[in-house]
């Protein structure tokens, strides 16, 4: 069958993984045409990766006939925008995180794609590599057991000690939780289902901060968000998880994601800040009643060490480690073929992108606050997904 031809609106650095990535999967996908602000780096663009068409704004692009999917890496204040042009004029659309900046025009892009027929998803697809679908594997398994809590964190001393343009991260409508947020919910929802309510509280340590490196090292930002946020997720399945982001801290051995369950306790201990649920890949502990160590105290028995659990799924291990951008436009391609709903629909974006407001609007009037949407937890990787090589190892964005 005929490749998806795929569209690209935004010609960005995160660009060149999606691109590069896209080219192992012909089958189902070709990148046919692209647009930027910028025409002379769109031109660029095309160039480098051999794509035939550049088009001078987005309107062109989603009326290029060769186009069925537009995919959006523009910054987040232009992805409503981007998706409904896109959905309007009878095309499939897939965004970078975040669905959009507000929740009204998350829903509003729900429900167009719901009207047409049309598939919308949304990143972030690091919930389809290789841990978090081990990590799912294990909890539907019931390894341990009944999930009753867990902890989540980021905690950064902030990108501008090693962000090249670190300044849009600071501002009102993003800051940590928009930024990394969506990781680490995207992937609780994968592994827990949705969230009933939540409660949060923030602060930042300071109104101004030096740019410490890249080429804008030597100038400031204004801090124009929140910049430490502690939340508590009440899931529908009455598991309770505690959500902590900050961009002011200097070091921490938390782990990055751990679950607590009645048989046993599954752990996300990346030693590197910046590794965690945002990455594809890393290890997956995994603490039972033969591993505890505080059972019978004390317990000489017990074994020193976590047991390491190894990657199970053979698309897993092809990208275990990788910067795999990319998969959850190929995932939703291989569904609007097959008929089905893709696994990252605009359904958990939007989930994810209330949970997220509803952490910040908790926090500024200091009370619970309902969820209002829900999702359904996306079904995991099949093992026979098809795999490819050759997955472009680079920096997470």
């Amino acid at each position: 069958m005929k490749p998806f031809g795929i569209g690209v609106v935004g010609t960005g650095d995160i660009s060149r993984v999606y691109l590069d990535n896209l080219k192992k999967y012909p089958e189902i996908v070709d990148v046919v045409a692209v647009t930027n602000r910028s025409q002379d780096r769109a031109r660029a663009t095309a160039r480098a990766h051999g794509i035939p068409a550049v088009h001078g704004s987005t309107a062109d692009l989603v009326a290029d006939p060769a186009v069925d999917i537009v995919l959006c890496l523009t910054p987040p204040a232009a992805h409503a925008a981007v998706m409904l042009e896109a959905l309007r004029a009878g095309k499939h659309a897939y965004t970078e995180k975040t669905l959009a900046t507000t929740v009204e025009d998350g829903r509003l892009i729900v429900e167009t794609a719901r009207r047409a027929g049309l598939a919308a998803g949304c990143a972030p697809d690091t919930v389809l590599g290789g841990r978090v679908q081990t990590m799912r594997e294990i909890v539907d398994a019931g390894r341990i057991g009944t999930v009753t809590g867990g902890i989540a964190t980021a905690l950064l001393p902030g990108l501008e000690w090693f962000h090249n343009s670190p300044v849009f991260y600071y501002g009102a409508d993003v800051g940590p939780v928009m930024d990394l947020g969506p990781y680490y919910l995207a992937t609780l929802i994968t592994l827990l289902g949705p969230v009933r309510r939540v409660c949060a509280m923030s602060c930042r340590a300071r109104d101004e901060r030096p740019i410490m490196a890249g080429p804008m090292q030597g100038g400031t930002i204004a801090v124009e968000s929140d910049t430490s946020v502690s939340a508590l997720l009440e899931f529908e399945s009455s598991a309770q998880v505690t959500l902590m982001i900050s961009w002011d801290v200097w070091d921490s051995a938390v782990p990055r994601l751990e679950l607590y369950g009645t048989e046993g306790t599954l752990s996300v201990l990346d030693p590197d800040p910046l590794d965690g649920p945002n990455l594809f890949g890393g290890g997956v502990s995994l603490r039972t009643r033969e591993r505890a160590r505080f059972v019978g105290f004390p317990r000489p028995d017990a074994p020193s060490e976590a047991e390491s659990i190894p990657v199970t799924r053979r698309f897993s291990e092809v990208v275990h480690g990788a910067n795999s951008r990319g998969i959850g436009l190929v995932e939703m391609a291989y569904a609007v073929r097959a008929g089905r709903a893709p696994r990252l629909a605009a359904e958990l974006g939007l989930h994810v992108l209330e949970i997220a407001s509803a952490v910040l609007r908790s926090a500024t009037e200091g009370r619970f606050v309902e969820l209002t949407t829900t999702c359904e937890r996306p079904e995991p990787l099949p093992i026979d997904f098809p795999e490819c090589e050759g997955f472009v190892e680079a920096p997470v964005e």
